[in-house]
């Protein structure tokens, strides 16, 4: 998408500092130094207040207007914020969770806490308001012991308020004994005091604890204090030099509770003193609407999402000209990550950036990380022409690449990693290796191992790759991205199963909106037992095998629909879209049976 010939943004050089190791063992880590930043987060957004009062920091819409607060009045709200959770007793011992969904109270509250030392412990709305057992939310107020909890609504979130037990503010309706959050704001409470608590704050003072929702039945509490936070966004502002030039506005849904929503964009227009408006749209039915009418109204010069969401975005530029322009006309970078990007994705985008005449100067870029990186480690800030590439270190990290079982895995070192998981002291001691490197679980490979500087290749997650019965390893992230290439548009995701098997296979969810355009006359609780789709899934099933030949490793013998979509409870899918491959992989044993059952099963599908 991006022509280095056009592209007006001043990005770092392309260059890395490498050592290879007899063991095999590389080290890569960038060739700037990480230039000093500020203690706390507090000390950026203090800047801005101070320089450009009059800026926007956060917007939303509230009941149709369009409502914006400047950094002048945020950093108002934040102190008598901060004076009334110190007047409630909150402290390190004794955080601040939060329920709700992103809006500009949250982000009052989270900033309100960071200033006068109290942790933030944003956690999954799902778990509130989706979960039927609730035991992820009770899991996490046990191991914080919050002081306090918010949610935006009493009403909607009583359930939940009731399962943590803290004293309670929420946004509006609340119920029995629950403060409301406008009357925080107008009680009289000593700002010298908050003053006093955010002079004792500095970069180690626990920022936040984000909850992965990953990989493991129960949620972990990462760490993340405010050298981490700062630090990263340094490293980001070096990496993207054009961000001095002009101030960020950011149209962004993804959630707080998340490293990438709530550290890599959220802090990025506060520390650059930029503009993020809270979009209360989501990558589903009924919901993208409101992103589009927030993109409309706002456009943005940096986009971030994940895959999921572009694919849902992508038909309202595709058949809209006007949002299309409104779109691309002050953007700068799209930005995708969490997840590799199908090819047919990225087309598509070069495809819409074409018609509105912003091809060869809108930077496609990504990065990669995770929550314990605060999240940034790799940057792209150089053009690339496809997806996968997840780019060289940013300044301050330090990435060693480690062969094991046949690929190189990922580890990492650096100001912006996890001291540790909160209360956790044995998963802490097994996170990091004898060198300090934090174990992320992640696999890479050199683009180029001649040229180091071409960057990183994501090769999958070392924990979901297994071994066939001829004992070839199957990686099955690769895997999966070449099947849902293949396979487009049907498929929304698949989960490679096939450990201690003869060969792999593919379970797969399918694509509402794709399986429409096929069979356009069928209602979508029949669309697994339909036979233009299954006819689709054999045809790509061959002609994935066929662009693989003479390799076991890539191939796949045959494919089941999952009827059921994946489940929040038992740890399938994260609000974000993402899929848990393993805990699929448990949940489905009877359907991972029927992959490999030796008599006719008519759930399977072969290759055609």
């Amino acid at each position: 998408m991006t022509d280095p010939k056009h592209l007006s943004l001043e990005l770092a050089p392309a260059e890395v500092v490498v050592t290879y190791r007899a063991s095999g063992v590389i080290e890569l880590r960038s060739p700037q130094p990480l230039q000093p930043y500020p203690a706390t987060l507090a000390a950026a957004l203090r800047r801005w207040a101070e320089e450009a009062p009059e800026r926007v920091l956060l917007g939303e819409r509230r009941d149709g207007p369009l409502y914006e607060l400047t950094y002048g009045e945020a950093w108002a709200k934040i102190r008598r914020l901060g004076a009334a959770l110190l007047a409630r007793g909150l402290s390190a011992a004794r955080p601040l969770m939060l329920l709700s969904d992103n809006s500009v109270d949250n982000a009052l509250l989270q900033l309100a806490a960071m200033y006068v030392g109290v942790p933030a412990v944003p956690v999954s709305p799902a778990y509130s308001l989706v979960s039927q057992d609730l035991e992820n939310l009770r899991h996490i107020a046990v191991q914080v012991e919050p002081g306090l909890v918010f949610a935006a609504d009493g009403v909607r979130f009583a359930r939940a308020l009731a399962a943590v037990g803290a004293p309670a503010v929420v946004g509006r309706d609340p119920g029995p004994g629950q403060a409301v959050l406008s009357d925080m704001l107008s009680e009289t409470c000593s700002l010298e005091h908050a003053d006093a608590a955010h002079a004792a704050t500095g970069p180690d003072t626990v920022a936040k604890i984000l909850f992965t929702s990953g990989s493991t039945s129960r949620p972990k509490g990462v760490i993340n204090t405010q050298r981490m936070l700062c630090s990263n966004q340094q490293a980001i502002a070096q990496c993207w030099p054009f961000l001095r030039a002009r101030p960020p506005v950011l149209v962004d849904w993804l959630p707080w509770h998340h490293t990438f929503g709530g550290n890599h964009n959220f802090n990025m227009a506060v520390y650059h003193g930029g503009a993020l408006y809270v979009d209360e749209g989501k990558p589903a039915p009924g919901l993208i609407e409101r992103t589009v009418a927030n993109l409309r109204a706002v456009p943005p010069t940096l986009y971030f999402n994940v895959p999921r969401g572009f694919e849902v975005l992508l038909p309202y530029l595709e058949r809209d000209a006007d949002l299309r322009a409104r779109f691309f006309s002050r953007l700068d970078v799209i930005f995708y990550a969490g997840a590799a990007l199908p090819p047919n994705l990225w087309a598509r985008l070069a495809a819409v950036a074409e018609q509105a005449g912003a091809a060869g100067r809108v930077l496609m870029t990504s990065a990669w990380g995770s929550t314990e990186t605060s999240p940034l480690v790799t940057s792209v800030h150089f053009p690339i022409d496809h997806a996968g590439i997840i780019g060289l270190p940013a300044p301050g990290c330090e990435l060693k690449l480690v062969p094991r079982e046949g690929k190189l895995e990922l580890r990492v070192r650096g100001p912006n990693v996890t001291p540790g998981y909160h209360r956790e002291p044995e998963l802490t001691a097994a996170a990091f290796d004898d060198e300090g490197y934090y174990c992320i679980g992640d696999a890479g490979r050199l683009a180029d191992p001649t040229d180091p500087r071409k960057g990183v290749v994501f090769d999958g997650r070392v924990a979901e790759d297994f071994k066939l019965t001829s004992g070839t390893w199957v990686s099955a992230g690769a895997l999966r991205v070449a099947f849902i290439a293949a396979a487009a548009p049907v498929v929304q995701d698949v989960v490679i199963a096939g450990e201690g098997r003869s060969a792999a296979a593919a379970l797969v969810f399918l694509n509402p909106d794709g399986c429409r355009a096929i069979a356009p006359d069928v209602p979508a609780d029949r669309y697994a037992e339909d036979p233009r789709i299954r006819a689709h899934l054999a045809a790509a099933l061959a002609a994935h095998n066929a662009a693989n030949p003479g390799s076991s490793s890539r191939k796949l013998a045959a494919a089941v629909v999952l009827a059921e979509p994946p489940a929040i409870d038992a740890g399938e899918i994260t609000d974000k879209g993402y899929i848990n491959q393993r805990a699929v992989l448990r949940r489905r044993a009877a359907d991972v049976a029927g992959l490999y059952a030796g008599s006719p099963d008519p759930a399977r599908i072969e290759p055609a």
